[in-house]
Formats: C-alpha cells, sequence, structure tokens
C-alpha cells in the first residue's frame, strides 16, 4: 500500500480525522494542543493519528495535502486546514457546526 493509500484510506474510516504531533491527551506542540482544544470544545467525536510516530505518514502528508505544516483537520475527507483557520472557524462556531454535519 502507498501512502497515499494510506492516507486515503484513514480517511475513509474516520469522518472527523485530526493529524497531530502527540495525542490529544498528551499533545507534543502549542499548535497541536490548541486544535485539540477547539476540537474537545465542540463535544462532536473525533479520530487522530500522531505523525511523530510515523515519519514517512508526516512526510507523506505534506505531500497529499500541499499543506506543510500541523496539525491538519480533515472532515469527510477534505483538509479544512492548520491550527490557525480551526481556531478561527472555533471562535466563530463554524467548527463546531462543520463537525456537527459531518458525525
Amino acid at each position: 500500500m502507498t501512502i497515499n493509500e494510506r492516507i486515503e484510506q484513514q480517511l475513509k474510516d474516520f469522518p472527523v480525522l485530526v493529524y497531530i504531533k502527540g495525542t490529544p491527551d498528551f499533545p507534543q506542540c502549542g499548535f497541536s494542543a490548541q486544535v485539540v482544544g477547539a476540537l474537545k470544545n465542540c463535544e462532536e467525536p473525533f479520530a487522530f493519528v500522531n505523525i511523530l510516530e510515523d515519519p514517512e505518514l508526516r512526510e507523506g502528508l505534506k505531500v497529499y495535502s500541499e499543506w506543510p505544516t500541523f496539525p491538519q483537520l480533515y472532515v469527510k475527507g477534505e483538509l479544512l486546514g492548520g491550527c490557525d483557520i480551526i481556531v478561527q472557524m472555533f471562535e466563530t462556531g463554524e467548527l463546531k457546526k462543520t463537525l456537527k454535519e459531518a458525525v
């Protein structure tokens, strides 16, 4: 299975998936912590992948998404964005609405 096939399978398996550094309970960077905090506050289920555990996936995602940084939040297979975009969506209420429609 190629790295793109792995990514596409993960995106099919989980309607809301965030690629972060660390875990939701122990984020390994401030940006991941902010996105996880926003997701938890929306009170909708989400899955995660710790990109620190898989260097091939980490590099492959940068190419796949054409987005060079992490975290990366996907909803129904579409990249919503990284930390700044997700925090802004959370503050306007758009994130909660988007997640509610996805699950």
